[in-house]
């Protein structure tokens, strides 16, 4: 019999983006299982460091590995991560399960300019502040005359440093602002045709131990089916790549009510001036099945000498 009372421990980093997303899947538990206990297990990733030892880290597991090492020492009973800071390779880390993903919130990005401006609208020589090697090559091939400067940490780190004057303008996720009630500084939302969102984007993994089968039952029913398939197609054309932290890697599916699934993705080199698209839509396609087609694809079009020239 499934114990719905039970003591639920959720390990999370301690940035305010960290809390706010546990916050909302705390919610959701709650509202499911009123009698269960949920705690916090607090956590620094090391992707949350100061901007200067962050810059030091080089692969995605900065801000998930610390994590799943206590999940699977017993530490914690689940984890929340953001999808887009999962590598691609393995699907499930050892032991571990991603066993729901709530639903998708807006995968775009967005532009911070205190005086309002759009992106087509920033002057040349702007310091607009990213260190995401996707928004960099998308950025340089568009927006050439821009000047784009490193700026590292949590979004709230990156904010401060716009306000310190460090940069003119920054480039986030549309979604964490959102998350960590800072909508009202967006000066445009970008459309996904000017800014392609990393694979993974707006999306949260509820992980657990795979071997925890009373976990998953409970985490379950908190997730959204479109969502999971959607996840699904992104992290299966995403371990085929085999891209590490340095690959502007892009791209995002769509599904749909009809059982229709689509799914684009992009590979840049650094400064964007080449450029690798693959798209597909199919009804009879698995999620995982998509996303390898479109991979093949992408590698077909010369996606793998692109990943493998660039140092890392």
């Amino acid at each position: 019999m499934l114990d719905t009372a039970r003591t639920i421990r959720i390990g999370a980093r301690t940035s305010p983006m960290s809390l706010a997303q546990v916050a909302r899947v705390t919610e959701d538990l709650r509202e499911r299982y009123p009698e269960a206990t949920v705690e916090l297990v607090p956590f620094t990733a090391a992707g949350d460091l100061e901007p200067g030892r962050q810059a030091e880290l080089h692969d995605k597991g900065a801000f998930t590995g610390e994590i799943e090492e206590a999940l699977l020492a017993g530490v914690c009973d689940m984890a929340v991560h953001c999808m887009k800071d999962v590598a691609g390779h393995p699907l499930n880390p050892p032991g571990t399960i991603f066993a729901a993903h709530p639903k998708r919130a807006d995968i775009r990005d967005a532009l911070i300019h205190p005086g309002g401006l759009t992106l087509d609208q920033l002057p040349p020589g702007t310091r607009v502040g990213t260190s995401a090697v996707r928004r960099i090559a998308q950025l340089t091939a568009s927006h050439p005359h821009l000047d784009l400067a490193p700026v590292r940490g949590t979004a709230n780190l990156r904010i401060e440093a716009l306000e310190r004057g460090e940069v003119d303008a920054l480039v986030l996720a549309a979604s964490g602002l959102e998350r960590i009630g800072e909508v009202h500084r967006i000066s445009e939302v970008l459309s996904v045709e000017q800014m392609c969102p990393p694979l993974g984007a707006a999306v949260l993994g509820l992980q657990c131990r795979a071997d925890d089968i009373e976990m998953i039952a409970l985490l379950t029913p908190l997730g959204h089916r479109l969502t999971l398939r959607e996840i699904n197609a992104e992290r299966a054309l995403l371990n085929v790549l085999r891209g590490h932290c340095n690959s502007p890697i892009a791209g995002y599916a769509r599904a749909h009510e009809d059982d229709r699934l689509s799914l684009r993705a992009m590979v840049f080199s650094p400064d964007g001036a080449t450029v690798i698209t693959a798209s597909r839509t199919s009804d009879r396609l698995t999620p995982p099945a998509l996303g390898e087609a479109v991979a093949e694809e992408l590698i077909q079009g010369g996606a793998r000498e692109l990943i493998d020239a660039i140092a890392h």
